[in-house]
């Protein structure tokens, strides 16, 4: 048996210069981090006494003899994509809901490489799970995505990511004071509007729309600068918030679905009661909505906003692991390949965190 455990994620800054229609043409960065509600990913080899060869559990159960006959579309494609020919059971589980902004897509992605990769055998690494579960969703499932989720769940952590024309990345860890982080922390406030929605429609808009809306997106790449210069300056974190308020100002005007009217009048609201900014999360439409809020207006905030969900939730600096790695059983030694193709056995508790 082979658990993963993979981070959602929160991006602050920069969303929609990931996209490769806007990288391959200009300078693409985001500022995101990865937090404490996870997507978990369970497989093991299915034995051959049944009448199907798979056993798939996500918000359906499927039984299947062939690969071809799996009707999600990204297990399918990462089935074959990693030539897995054997039956296998699979089930997923999440801390929360899919469609809402917070990378879920990406991080079933990452999840469901990183554990089939380890059912093989193979310890892959951060870049590798990114990369795969870009090229994924991108090229095999055509999906209209950008790259910075695949990158934040992977790596875990605080980080600016920066976007070549290359189709490169960068990895930048934001290394703050452990008390300038934990303020951070404790202005942001996680809200969930009961709205789900289909991120890969409403992002084909954005993309559509970003040779119309150059100024905008470019000066929405600019403020990732300015945000990273207010948390290693030690500024008045309140400028964070500030900066926010603008952004999502920018972000609603790339098209019309990326807001409406109800999620306008919620942030209002959030406004009214004390919020200095905020934003709907992923590409918009509804899911989750992220706002900074000084503690001491939180309570405030949280009664203006009573009908909705406050989500609690910390920063996640750890990425997608391998939380449980018995492939022969509870303390058997397990035999391991790199990246390389080099073979190494594991011994001990049967327990190996990738």
């Amino acid at each position: 048996m082979i658990i993963s455990r993979t981070p959602f994620r929160i991006s602050f800054f920069g969303g929609g210069t990931d996209y490769p229609a806007w990288y391959r043409e200009h300078p693409g960065a985001v500022l995101a981090t990865a937090i404490d509600k996870y997507c978990y990913m369970s497989c093991r080899w299915l034995p051959p006494f049944f009448n199907y060869t798979s056993r798939l559990v996500w918000s359906k159960i499927e039984l299947v003899k062939e690969i071809s006959e799996i009707t999600h579309p990204a297990i399918r494609a990462t089935l074959e994509f990693l030539d897995i020919r054997k039956g296998i059971e699979l089930h997923h589980h999440g801390d929360l809901p899919a469609r809402t902004g917070l990378g879920s897509s990406s991080a079933f992605s990452v999840a469901l490489l990183h554990s089939l990769y380890g059912l093989k055998g193979i310890m892959p690494s951060k870049r590798q799970l990114a990369q795969e579960a870009i090229f994924v969703e991108q090229e095999l499932l055509k999906e209209n995505v950008g790259c910075q989720d695949q990158v934040t769940v992977a790596f875990g952590g605080l980080n600016r990511i920066d976007f070549s024309r290359d189709d490169t990345f960068q990895v930048s860890p934001i290394i703050l004071d452990p008390e300038r982080l934990s303020q951070l922390q404790d202005h942001l406030m996680l809200w969930f509007t009961g709205i789900s929605r289909s991120a890969s429609e409403i992002a084909g808009e954005q993309i559509r729309a970003l040779p119309m809306k150059e100024q905008e997106i470019g000066a929405m790449r600019q403020m990732v600068d300015e945000a990273v210069r207010i948390l290693e300056r030690d500024d008045d974190l309140g400028n964070f918030g500030k900066l926010l308020h603008e952004s999502w100002r920018l972000k609603r005007s790339l098209t019309r679905r990326i807001s409406s009217p109800l999620i306008d009048q919620v942030y209002e609201t959030a406004l009214r009661s004390g919020a200095m900014g905020g934003k709907l999360l992923g590409a918009g439409g509804g899911g989750f909505l992220l706002l900074f809020v000084r503690p001491e207006e939180q309570g405030k905030v949280t009664e203006a906003l009573r009908d909705l969900l406050h989500v609690p939730f910390a920063f996640e600096k750890l990425g997608s692991r391998i939380i449980l790695y018995e492939p022969d059983g509870e303390g058997a030694p397990s035999r391991v390949r790199d990246r390389k193709g080099a073979s190494k056995v594991e011994l001990g508790t049967g327990r190996n965190k990738f």
